[in-house]
């Protein structure tokens, strides 16, 4: 604060002016923002009190991260700015609070009235996703969200909107600085590459509250098959729809929001679609399939699973193999960029016109679904999954030998027939389990 004196706190004014101070030939505020890393919301206030000018600096408090000035991070000590290296007792608690404050409980908007909360929020669509009256009056309203900790009480009177609340169920997300880039982009491509861009829109509502117009939006971007039975024709969608549903509610809950500068991704391209989050998996990407549900957003995901927009049951991509089995496509790509997750679902293609890798994934997945489904991959199981006729079973033979030479699958009972020879996944080979 400017304006108002150390010791005594009297407010005495100031004639500093933060639009016209300047750092060397760099305005003030714009010096400021180049050399904090990471990048936090700050605004500064000019006030009148009794006659008197004062202005504030407000700083948004650090999340997940110590926020460093020119490549320094500092704490006050007493009165003092000290070096936070070198108080590495006040370091080890920081890193503490930050470990046990979740994204979720952070704050989104502070110091709101309850009609802002209600102009921000769309709370009509929290009521209705689960299925729920909603209630007359404003304190009524206020008291269901309080409820769920979308909105807590602030110390300095009035509301915080909570990161969890903002996220699932804002009108807007670029209505809450630090959040907007956390809309899921939806970007549609002429082609196989990013060279020219037909169509992209950011889909800015809370994932919760505009979850079912994304949806809706992105199945008028997906390309249809029409297919023409005995009396009718009709268009059969060329992505398995619940595969989308499941992988972009998956992009949402599991991203990692301490990630800055970067949200969600949808890209379509013409022969594939791409859904990228930031954040690693937090299990091997192999076993994607077959994981117990974990998520580093656990209050969303149980949100989330209460709206009915996902399972929390780690299930979703048992699902997402499964209908792409069903629809005969491809097999799915998960790939692990640097700080990133990608999902590729890939649009039909032909078993000849598959290359070897394609086919191993396929038949290395084919084999994680049975398994936990407490089956086997054989080779008649696979000639259904790709539409191989019984004639062509060696082709089958094939495709299995391929993708045990490349170690993806291996036999449960390496001593039965051929004919009989059933197979597992690697990791589920009783040569690989671990002997208690």
């Amino acid at each position: 604060m400017w304006g108002v004196r150390d010791d005594d706190h009297e407010i005495v004014g100031t004639t500093f002016d933060p639009k016209a101070a300047r750092k060397g030939n760099e305005e003030l505020e714009n010096w400021l923002l180049r050399l904090i890393r990471p990048r936090i919301d700050f605004a500064l206030h000019e006030v009148d009190v009794d006659g008197k000018r004062v202005v504030l600096l407000e700083i948004d408090r650090a999340a997940r991260t110590p926020v460093a000035f020119s490549g320094v991070e500092y704490v006050r000590v007493g009165s003092y700015t000290k070096k936070l290296k070198d108080h590495p007792e006040k370091e080890r608690a920081l890193w503490r609070i930050f470990e046990c404050v979740p994204f979720e409980d952070g704050v989104a908007a502070e110091r709101v009235t309850a009609e802002e909360v209600l102009r921000k929020l769309d709370y009509p669509a929290y009521f209705e996703l689960l299925q729920l009256p909603l209630p007359d009056g404003r304190d009524a309203i206020m008291e269901g969200l309080l409820g769920e900790r979308l909105v807590v009480p602030c110390e300095a009177g009035g509301f915080n909107i909570t990161n969890l609340g903002a996220v699932l169920l804002a009108r807007r997300l670029d209505a809450f600085p630090h959040l907007g880039r956390k809309a899921l982009r939806v970007i549609q491509y002429k082609g196989t590459d990013r060279t020219v861009t037909l169509r992209e829109q950011v889909v800015g509502k809370g994932y919760a509250s505009g979850f079912e117009g994304l949806l809706q939006f992105i199945d008028g971007l997906l390309p249809t098959n029409e297919v023409v039975g005995q009396a009718l024709r009709r268009d059969v969608p060329m992505f398995p729809p619940l595969a989308v549903r499941e992988l972009v509610a998956n992009a949402l809950i599991h991203q990692d929001f301490s990630a800055t500068g970067t949200g969600p991704m949808f890209e379509l391209f013409t022969d594939r679609l791409e859904i990228t989050n930031p954040g690693e998996p937090l299990v091997d990407k192999e076993r994607l399939l077959d994981s117990p549900p974990t998520s580093r957003n656990e209050a969303l995901a149980s949100l989330m699973r209460r709206f009915g927009i996902c399972e929390e049951r780690g299930s979703g991509i048992d699902k997402v193999v499964a209908q792409v089995e069903l629809f005969q496509l491809p097999p799915p790509l998960f790939e692990v960029p640097p700080k990133f997750t990608r999902a590729v679902l890939f649009s039909p293609r032909s078993l000849s016109k598959m290359d070897k890798d394609d086919r191993v994934r396929a038949c290395y997945l084919h084999a994680c679904l049975k398994h936990v489904r407490r089956d086997y991959l054989t080779n008649s199981s696979l000639r259904e999954r790709f539409g191989i006729e019984y004639k062509n079973r060696a082709a089958a033979s094939r495709l299995i030998r391929d993708a045990v030479e490349a170690g993806q699958i291996e036999p449960h009972d390496s001593g039965a027939a051929p004919r009989y020879m059933k197979y597992v996944p690697w990791w589920a080979s009783a040569t690989r389990r671990e002997v208690p």
